[in-house]
């Protein structure tokens, strides 16, 4: 109870830093799952009709995920420094792989029979894709969406160790102070407000889910 309170106080005591972490943390998930949705979406239906293309574009995603996560973010230090862009490379990089492979999944699962009512109907390609293919593909995509974003939230906390700030710099901090007073208050604050993140976002996007797919399909 003790270490709680102190806890809590330590968070009151660094409410700007607390605030400036989690907005920047927030920045990273919703510019990289933007951006990778974007990216993986476009991809996965570029490729949709071609198995090779399909097979190929996931064995890259899945090579960025091989990698360590600490390498990946110091090996674009050179090209582009420190700060915010390295760390959203790395990130990126590793946030495509589950929305990829989702959005390939979800177009693939779709029954040839509602395809070819829709052509019947006079659909055009590009009408087909976009009023029948991605939105029955919709709730796996947003699946892969809710996967990578927490897979962002716990990375995103390595953006300290190239000077990219979020959460991660209390944990950094507090390691760095062991074993004096406070560093302990450090390292839990950083890592129960990437907890509490994760879970307000993975709410915000099952809040998405419901409001973007018919109970039908749900």
């Amino acid at each position: 109870m003790d270490f709680l309170i102190g806890l809590f106080e330590f968070a009151l005591s660094r409410q700007e830093q607390v605030i400036e972490g989690l907005v920047q943390h927030t920045g990273y998930v919703v510019s990289v799952l933007v951006t990778a949705g974007i990216i993986a979406v476009v991809t996965g239906t570029l490729t949709r009709r071609n198995q090779l293309a399909k097979e190929l574009s996931l064995s890259i995603a899945s090579v960025f995920l091989t990698i360590p996560s600490l390498a990946l973010f110091v090996i674009f230090i050179p090209l582009v420094g420190l700060g915010f862009t390295p760390s959203f490379i790395a990130l990126l990089l590793y946030s495509l792989l589950p929305i990829l492979r989702n959005t390939i999944t979800g177009l693939d699962g779709i029954d040839n029979g509602v395809l070819e009512s829709a052509k019947g109907m006079g659909l055009s390609p590009f009408q087909v894709l976009t009023k029948v293919q991605l939105p029955l593909a919709w709730p796996v995509i947003l699946a892969g969406v809710r996967v990578s974003s927490m897979l962002i939230v716990g990375l995103a906390a390595l953006a300290t160790l190239v000077a990219g700030g979020g959460l991660g710099d209390f944990i950094k901090s507090g390691l760095a102070r062991l074993p004096l007073p406070n560093s302990l208050e450090s390292i839990w604050l950083g890592t129960l407000l990437c907890l509490v993140l994760a879970v307000v976002i993975d709410l915000i996007l099952q809040a998405l889910r419901v409001a973007t797919i018919s109970k039908g399909i749900r």
